[in-house]
């Protein structure tokens, strides 16, 4: 599924409130960090992951990396040390967000 220019505009507007989290540090993007996220994202389909000044990686591989790990990840945004990743929820329950943009 690629998103849409309208879709990835909607999901930035959504995420300007949200706060990031998940840090990735000095210790990057294990195991543990990757279940983490992808169970968050079985409910909340829209995260933010923030990068700290200690972590030897960028934004574009944290993105690549996730997305290679995490099927049917995107990254709608990237913007200084912020990676907003979405996907929709597998859970009917918690798909309030991706029937949003999935009527864009």
């Amino acid at each position: 599924m690629t998103l849409t220019g309208k879709q990835k505009r909607f999901l930035r507007a959504r995420a300007n409130r949200l706060r990031p989290e998940f840090h990735v540090g000095k210790n990057g993007i294990n195991a543990a960090f990757l279940a983490q996220v992808d169970d968050s994202l079985a409910r909340h389909e829209l995260l933010k992951i923030n990068l700290l000044q200690n972590t030897d990686l960028t934004t574009a591989d944290v993105a690549a990396e996730l997305t290679a790990q995490i099927h049917g990840l995107e990254v709608p945004q990237i913007i200084g040390h912020v990676v907003l990743v979405y996907r929709p929820a597998p859970k009917e329950k918690y798909r309030r967000l991706s029937l949003q943009v999935a009527a864009l």
